[in-house]
């Protein structure tokens, strides 16, 4: 265990949590101290939830130690149940709490409640939050999901989506229309509003889509051998991985592929003159496993960029994404540390970073536009708007939200053609960042020519300081700020590499034309 500053994933408690809070006329009651009730917070003011979490805690203090704190979960059961009335329960302990070493299990079973009440089991100190997420929800599946007979008409679940998801909510809208316009009715859709007895009804479809690995897996993989239901692996994110889940969807059912492709606008404007500039842009991906790797083949083979990085936080998905890595020809980052991960962008020097919103934080840091396609993310990412991110509607989405940053640096870069105007000087801040303006210092023109300028420290300009015992010349770094902001940092250490192997100590405007010529070479 280490300090930190950030963490991708919480303990596996808020992946229960998620889900819980996920469904309806479902409590989970969580045995842990005053100081793990913090995690309300996450869905009521990030995720923007008009209500709260269907959570309660048994909120024992410093001075319950000494006593039998299981006392206290056994009470907070009882008067959980009576006052929410539930259709089932869930008990699980903080991590705080594990130490205690309660029975959640045995807690339950005594009080022989009316109800289900389902012991959760999760190693806090082993795994983390989408684990937390994935078991609790094949628990509760296992506990309630029996095999019945199947529809009359062909029909399937949709499996994975819960609370503070990255547009989940959306993304079932969006695959529920595909899954319809091919005639496949859709039986039940799980956690994400689900009661417990929809859950009890699971086993009456045919199939189940599979849209989140991390939080759906292991349910889909009991149901598979349970209920004898087959599950799709194909996430369909961008074009051409909608095609192939229908294709799937195709060959499971025996129903032809039937899609609306009207509204699909992403493949013209990514063949568009607008986007050849783009063609070729270096990207750096990460975040969760199934997004990054979606990402990376649209980004690869549907946008146009080049793959110069790609990673994942969550170990459950390292397998698949360094196979995914092996495609592209990258060395795979596995990593829960956002220190390495800022590392690995900064030696990477790329031109546009898809992660989480701990990316976006980096991406300021070092100059580098930023779009977010997976969690964890802030408020931002759960817009009021329809915006899904899987089926074709999806793939719009993700071209606009991915090629915006890069626009936006292309306005920068042409507004630094105007820098000495009185609008556009450095201290006045990014045109797209939302900077208050401030006006430009004037001074006197010899002392402007007889001195170096002062280096203002803005967020969309890095700042050029001395390598080494390398120094930047004044008029060198009037010409470096002409480059365009998001291949910046990679010119100035081209230069510098350049400097040091030529024993240049000065760097001048010759030799920053002489090393640019050099790595064109």
């Amino acid at each position: 265990m280490k300090l930190t500053l950030w963490t991708y994933e919480g303990p596996p408690h808020v992946g229960a949590m998620r889900v819980a809070t996920s469904m309806k006329d479902m409590h989970l009651v969580l045995h842990g101290p005053q100081g793990d009730t913090y995690a309300d917070l996450l869905f009521t003011m990030i995720e923007r939830r008009n209500a709260r979490p269907p959570v309660a805690f048994s909120t024992f203090q410093a001075a319950d130690m000494g006593a039998d704190t299981g006392l206290l979960l056994k009470e907070t059961i009882q008067k959980t149940h009576e006052r929410f009335q539930p259709q089932a329960m869930a008990v699980a302990l903080t991590c705080t709490a594990e130490l205690l070493q309660d029975d959640p299990e045995g807690i339950s079973r005594a009080l022989n409640l009316p109800i289900p009440v389902v012991p959760l089991e999760l190693p806090s100190y082993s795994r983390k939050e989408n684990f937390g997420a994935d078991e609790t929800f094949r628990a509760l599946v296992r506990a309630l999901a029996k095999p019945m007979e199947r529809t009359p008409e062909i029909s399937c679940n949709i499996l994975g989506a819960t609370a503070l998801g990255f547009r989940h909510r959306d993304d079932v809208v969006e695959v529920t229309k595909l899954l319809e316009g091919m005639g496949v009715k859709v039986n039940v859709i799980a956690p994400l509003n689900a009661t417990p007895d929809d859950l009890r009804k699971l086993g009456q479809a045919h199939f189940n889509v599979l849209l989140y690995p991390e939080t759906g897996e292991s349910a889909a993989r009991h149901l598979e051998r349970t209920c004898k239901q087959p599950y799709t692996k194909v996430v369909p994110m961008g074009v051409g991985a909608t095609r192939d889940f229908l294709a799937e969807v195709s060959k499971i059912t025996g129903l032809p592929v039937k899609a609306d492709e009207s509204t699909l606008r992403q493949p013209w404007w990514s063949a568009s003159v607008d986007s050849t500039y783009l063609t070729g842009k270096r990207v750096f991906l990460f975040g969760d496993g199934t997004h990054v790797i979606a990402a990376a083949r649209i980004a690869a083979k549907e946008v146009g960029f080049e793959v110069v990085g790609m990673g994942c936080y969550n170990r459950e998905q390292a397998r698949a994404l360094r196979a995914a890595a092996a495609e592209f020809g990258v060395e795979p980052l596995i990593t829960d540390d956002y220190l390495e991960v800022e590392k690995a962008i900064e030696a990477a020097a790329p031109e546009l970073i898809l992660g989480t919103q701990m990316e976006r934080n980096i991406g300021k840091k070092l100059g580098i536009p930023c779009a977010v396609i997976s969690a964890p993310v802030h408020v931002q990412d759960f817009p009021a708007r329809y915006a899904p991110v899987m089926g074709f509607e999806g793939a719009n989405v993700l071209f606009d939200s991915w090629i915006h940053p890069l626009v936006m640096g292309l306005e920068e870069h042409l507004l630094t053609m105007f820098r000495e105007d009185f609008e556009f000087h450095d201290a006045a801040g990014a045109s797209h960042h939302g900077g208050q303006h401030v006006e430009r210092a004037e001074t006197p023109e010899p002392a402007a020519a007889a001195a170096p300028q002062t280096q203002v420290d803005t967020p969309a300009v890095p700042v050029v300081e001395p390598s080494g015992e390398i120094r930047w010349m004044p008029e060198a770094e009037r010409e470096l700020k002409k480059i365009p902001f998001f291949v910046r940092g990679k010119a100035k250490r081209n230069t510098e590499l350049f400097a040091a192997h030529k024993g240049v100590r000065d760097i001048t405007v010759e030799t920053l034309y002489e090393a640019k010529a050099h790595y064109a070479r």
